[in-house]
């Protein structure tokens, strides 16, 4: 009989994708087992080529109906990678041997409020090795995997002629406003690129996106006004393309981009899967949380010093100072041959 063992980890995309080197260390280091994913029904796309999963337990609203399901498994073994309420009530009724990653809720805690930095210099990833390190497996070094499904593989000519040969990609989004460059930021970004850019987000950013594009767009320009930009080496092109991907399609625009900037989101921990360039932009968090680009070249842009800084583990609608320091004094000190 194989060896059963269910991960769980409900959210979020970078999460998930964090997850990756526990499942695919214990499917290659372990003889006959079984591996079960757990997630919500909405974040299987960010899974659903994994090769190293052999079946995926979705939860759509009914944490009962869910429990029922996974029961019926009779599991030898629980990493638990969520560690939350609905986690623990899992493993209380599955009955099973069982380990959880831990959160370090209190050392954060400890940072934000009180800027006491008790955080161990440990990426979480390692944080979740450790949760299946009962099952005698252990870090293969491999970094972090997304596997894009054929059919979300995105095609050059998907793209405009100008960003065919080359471009870099800049994910706009980000779950929380704290933890995104205001507009004008953005803008200036782009120019500080100054190559074919790709934008990718949600449809939420599309407006966004647009106005990024609109400040760029030569299309209305006379020749007499492109040629002294020319001369001043002026070649930020903008393809907005928020709203128009989804999300193994966006990671197969990073896959063929040259460089990815992104916020602290989910596209960050793809492009890190993906082996990328990244350029990691973080403003009300920070990277000593654990949660920088894994196993891959990446730079990180922030405002060091400010004494307000980390002010959320996650992230606010506004600035709660009002100033947003975080995000309006970074400097974007790097060149792009």
């Amino acid at each position: 009989m194989p060896k059963k063992v269910l991960i769980i980890r409900f959210s979020s995309i970078g999460d998930i994708v964090l997850t990756t080197p526990v499942i695919r260390v214990i499917k290659t280091q372990m003889d006959d087992v079984e591996v079960h994913y757990a997630t919500k029904k909405h974040f299987y796309p960010v899974l659903e080529a994994n090769p190293y999963i052999d079946k995926f337990h979705l939860l759509e609203g009914d944490l009962k109906g869910l429990i029922r399901e996974l029961k019926a498994e009779k599991f030898d073994f629980v990493v638990d990678l969520h560690n939350n309420l609905r986690t623990r009530r899992i493993k209380a009724a599955l009955q099973a041997e069982s380990a959880a990653f831990p959160k370090l809720n209190w050392e954060k805690w400890l940072i934000v409020n009180l800027k006491v930095d008790k955080l161990p210099n440990v990426h979480i990833v390692d944080r979740y090795l450790e949760a299946a390190r009962p099952l005698g497996v252990k870090n293969d070094a491999l970094g972090l995997d997304y596997f894009i499904p054929e059919k979300d593989e995105v095609e050059k000519d998907w793209l405009p002629e100008t960003h065919q040969k080359e471009f870099v990609a800049f994910a706009i989004g980000g779950n929380h406003e704290t933890k995104k460059l205001p507009l004008n930021r953005m803008i200036e970004l782009c120019d500080k690129i100054n190559k074919p850019i790709v934008l990718l987000g949600g449809k939420e950013d599309a407006e966004n996106g647009e106005q990024i594009a609109g400040f760029f767009d030569r299309a209305h320009e006379t020749e007499d006004f492109k040629k002294p930009l020319s001369e001043l080496g002026k070649k930020a092109l903008i393809y907005n393309g928020c709203g128009k991907f989804s999300i193994n399609q966006s990671a197969s625009i990073l896959k063929k981009a040259t460089y990815v900037f992104t916020h602290d989101t989910g596209m960050m921990h793809i492009a890190a899967a993906l082996k990328k360039n990244v350029f990691s932009i973080w403003g009300n968090t920070i990277p000593e949380f654990g949660m920088y680009p894994y196993r891959t070249k990446f730079t990180i842009l922030e405002k060091k010093g400010l004494g307000c800084r980390p002010c959320s583990k996650i992230g606010y609608k506004k600035c709660p100072k009002g100033h947003f320091k975080c995000m309006n004094e970074i400097v974007f000190d790097f060149w792009l041959p």
